[in-house]
């Protein structure tokens, strides 16, 4: 079995990679604007893996990668939400445009098609968990695209008979993601934390977070992608509690006189709460998320340190 990863270089993507190595052939195609090489270097030489330095705008050589391919993993994407409010041409480009380019190659080819979505579309939640019946309410481009192409991706399903699979994974921090302002906020938290500089906290620090280690959420794609009972579905990924913000950047210094509060950058964008409830991935999957929130920022301070 071929299957083809888009965003294979990028953090969420390498792990995806990583983990399908051991059973089945890869080909991770990825453009290098937001994943980086380094980050599939492991893999480089390995029978069983390629790596296609291309766009999912670039029909042409994406039809070419799709040759033999059984199943694809869709997780390239713009996803920065400052940049979608800078720029929401490229926001609309990347995630719609490119996202119909890979459903059509995925017709042509009756591969499967398993598309990472985002916790961002969301409306707000109140005292509870989120579900996937839950309404969405797009504070950006950034989510806005990804709503549109989660929506072309079920009608490629209902219109084509097209088997998809729609993950929405809640924010996932981990060793290889970025810890600029592209990257998350445990990551970007830790590197100033381990440069002894202070955190910075956008706003009040009340916004909460439901926070999920990488590996935790790789698992979770590829169970997905894998369940003949999910094709057709959209289904949450995360842990089922929140930290705020002020509580995680206290969790990973120990030292209230380092976090200073600035505001927010973007604050009619920002989502108050999030908090998984991933009871439909339990039931559907069997999965859930294995990695404590504590031994997860270990094991990414532990990697950043290296």
């Amino acid at each position: 079995m071929t299957i083809l990863v888009t965003g294979g270089a990028g953090f969420i993507g390498r792990w995806v990679v990583q983990k399908l190595l051991n059973q089945y052939d890869v080909i991770a195609l990825d453009n290098l604007s937001n994943g980086q090489e380094k980050n599939i270097a492991p893999f480089i030489g390995k029978p069983n893996f390629q790596f296609i330095k291309a766009d999912v705008l670039d029909k042409e050589t994406l039809n070419k990668a799709f040759e033999d391919v059984d199943m694809c993993i869709h997780l390239a994407a713009q996803i920065n939400v400052q940049e979608s409010l800078d720029h929401p041409e490229r926001a609309f480009e990347n995630n719609v445009v490119g996202t119909c380019n890979v459903l059509e190659a995925c017709r042509r080819t009756d591969a499967k098609l398993v598309l990472a979505g985002t916790c961002m579309v969301y409306d707000l939640a109140l005292s509870r968990p989120i579900n996937e019946k839950d309404s969405i309410k797009p504070r950006s481009p950034y989510a806005g695209s990804k709503a549109a192409a989660e929506e072309m991706t079920l009608s490629y399903y209902y219109g084509y008979n097209l088997p998809v699979t729609i993950v929405r994974p809640f924010n996932t921090y981990g060793p290889y993601q970025k810890s600029n302002m592209e990257g998350g906020v445990v990551n970007i938290f830790i590197k100033k934390y381990l440069d002894g500089e202070d955190i910075l906290v956008f706003g009040d620090g009340e916004q909460t977070r439901d926070l999920l280690y990488v590996e935790d959420c790789a698992d979770f794609i590829i169970k997905a992608a894998f369940c003949k009972d999910a094709v057709g579905e959209v289904i949450n990924g995360g842990t089922g509690s929140d930290i705020r913000i002020k509580d995680l950047a206290l969790l990973i210094c120990n030292d209230p006189s380092r976090i200073k509060y600035i505001p927010h950058h973007h604050p009619q964008s920002e989502i108050r709460k999030l908090v998984c409830d991933y009871s439909k991935a339990e039931r559907l999957l069997s999965w859930k998320p294995e990695t404590s929130l504590k031994d997860g920022i270990k094991r990414t301070i532990d990697w950043m340190r290296s």
